[in-house]
């Protein structure tokens, strides 16, 4: 199956839902031999960021699928005659490939990324949703704002020698993307998912918005009242850019 995608300011998202998104991703994971796939969550900040950063917007463009994180991805989406009507988050795609797998009979995964306290409450709390599921390994690297060699030989090393099937990362964006992107080659995984925000949200360390305000599209409100400090760059600066490149490309159309 080809996933389905529109042009959204130069990247090309998935306009079909988790359900179709996940489908693929279990035929990958079944195939024998496959190497490794990995997907990226694409949001208006992602966008401005990747426009001074070129080896995120790389890791971007190579990822097997972007998925429309933002509500300002479906409201370009509409502005630009596309297709995309709902928000697919990468907490979405993360649970509904664990419930596939649960489906399926199980599925053995690894966490990186985050504290230890973090991955032991994901290890206790996949346990109890999806029993089916293994956690062949867990690591939480040093925080520091870019790998050395050896940190990620280790890494490597680590996540290789689990037999896991699924890597799940949360080393926050744009680190986690690009470093799957620099190491896929040598990742045994099947599929590699960065996901950030979700390993906090699992975890119960951050509270989650709502289905209405997920809905209303909202679901940022409650993270910037957390987080100010972290997010506001987002809704004050990228946000305000990104609606400027979604006009530009409405007006050469």
């Amino acid at each position: 199956m080809t996933i389905l995608s529109e042009d959204i300011v130069g990247y090309p998202v998935a306009s079909v839902g988790a359900a179709a998104l996940v489908a693929e991703v279990m035929a990958w994971i079944a195939a024998p031999g496959g190497s490794c796939r990995y997907f990226a969550c694409i949001n208006p900040h992602a966008v401005e960021v990747a426009r001074s950063d070129a080896e995120f917007r790389a890791a971007l463009l190579g990822a097997d699928f972007l998925v429309p994180d933002g509500i300002g991805i479906v409201y370009a989406s509409r502005v630009l005659g596309g297709g995309i009507r709902e928000r697919v988050t990468g907490t979405d795609v993360f649970l509904a490939t664990c419930a596939a797998q649960q489906a399926a009979g199980g599925g053995r995964c690894f966490f990186l990324g985050s504290t230890e306290p973090t991955l032991a409450a994901i290890r206790a709390r996949l346990a109890r949703d999806f029993p089916a599921l293994e956690v062949v390994g867990s690591l939480s690297p040093p925080f520091k704002p870019a790998f050395s060699v050896a940190d990620s030989e280790r890494m490597v090393e680590a996540v290789n020698a689990s037999g896991a099937e699924v890597l799940w990362v949360g080393l926050t964006a744009p680190k986690q993307e690009k470093w799957i992107r620099e190491q896929q080659g040598r990742l045994a995984v099947r599929f590699a998912g960065p996901i950030g925000a979700a390993f906090d949200f699992y975890a119960g360390r951050i509270r989650r918005a709502g289905p209405t305000l997920q809905r209303l599209g909202l679901e940022w409100l409650p993270r910037l009242l957390q987080e100010p400090r972290r997010l506001w760059r987002r809704m004050g600066i990228s946000a305000p850019r990104f609606v400027g490149s979604v006009i530009a490309a409405r007006l050469k159309r």
